[in-house]
C-alpha cells in the first residue's frame, strides 16, 4: 500500500522548495503501547509532578512549564510542553538555541531535571494525545537554529534528512538520543532516526524505552558519551 503524502505547509519553506513527506505506516502495537504506558505513567508521575513544580516555583518563581511549537509527523507543528529548566523568557533574551554544556540559562532546579529526564515528563500527555510517541526522532522546536559549518546561525530545516525524519511521530526517546552524544552535528543525529525509520518495531521500542528509564535512573542525560 502507497504511503500517504502531506505537502509541507508553505509558511515553513520557500515556495520554490516546497517538499512532499511519505508518512510511514506504523507497527500496529505502537500507538496500543505506547496509550497504555502513557496512562500508567501519567498516574505514577502526579507525585513526582507536584513536588517538581514546587521545585521550580520555589527558586525563582517564575513559570513551572515551558512550552514551545514543535514538528510533528508530516511537518505537522504542535505544542509540546516541558517542566521550565532555564531562566523566564529564555527564548525571548537568547533566541531558540539549543542547551548547551554548563549553559548560564540553565536554572539549579534544570540541572538536576535535566539530567535525570524528568523535565520531559509532562510530554506525556502529547504522546496520550497522539502528537507523540514513547520512541521515535526528537521533536525540534520550529523556528531552532543550529551553527553550521562556517560558524553562522542556519535552521535545523537547511539540514539533509529533516524532512524524511518526519515520516513518523516524534518521541520522547530515540537512538540517537541514546547512542550518541548530545552535541553531535545534526547530521550525525538525522542518520541514526533514518536508521529507527528503517527498523521500527514494537521490539525496538520497549528495548529502547528500557534503556532510556536506566540512563534516567542513573541520572546520566546531560553526561552521556556515545555509548550506555
Amino acid at each position: 500500500m502507497k504511503s500517504p503524502m502531506l505537502t509541507v505547509p508553505a509558511d515553513t519553506r520557500e515556495p520554490a522548495q516546497r517538499v512532499e513527506v511519505a508518512l510511514m505506516p506504523e507497527p500496529w502495537l505502537k500507538r496500543p503501547l505506547d496509550l497504555t504506558l502513557a496512562t500508567i505513567m501519567i498516574l505514577l508521575a502526579l507525585p513526582v509532578s507536584l513536588i517538581i513544580a514546587l521545585a521550580i516555583k520555589l527558586e525563582d518563581g517564575g513559570p513551572i512549564f515551558y512550552r514551545q511549537q514543535r514538528w510533528g509527523r508530516g511537518a505537522r507543528p504542535f505544542m509540546a510542553y516541558k517542566f521550565r529548566t532555564m531562566i523566564p523568557n529564555a527564548d525571548r533574551y537568547h533566541g531558540i538555541t539549543a542547551a548547551t554544556h554548563r549553559d548560564p540559562r540553565i536554572t539549579r532546579v534544570g540541572l538536576v531535571l535535566r539530567a535525570m529526564g524528568l523535565d520531559e515528563l509532562p510530554q506525556i500527555l502529547n504522546i496520550w494525545r497522539g502528537e507523540m510517541s514513547f520512541v521515535g526522532p526528537r521533536p525540534l522546536a520550529v523556528g531552532e537554529k543550529i551553527r553550521d559549518t562556517h560558524g553562522n546561525y542556519a535552521p535545523y530545516d537547511h539540514v539533509p534528512g529533516f524532512y524524511e525524519r518526519l515520516a513518523v511521530r516524534p518521541g520522547l526517546t530515540s537512538i540517537a538520543t541514546i547512542y550518541i552524544a548530545k552535541d553531535s552535528p545534526p547530521r550525525r543525529k538525522f542518520r541514526y532516526d533514518m536508521l529507527y525509520i528503517r527498523k521500527m518495531s514494537c521490539w525496538l521500542d520497549l528495548r529502547l524505552i528500557v534503556l532510556s528509564f536506566w540512563i534516567s535512573f542513573r541520572g546520566k542525560w546531560e553526561s552521556r558519551s556515545t555509548k550506555v
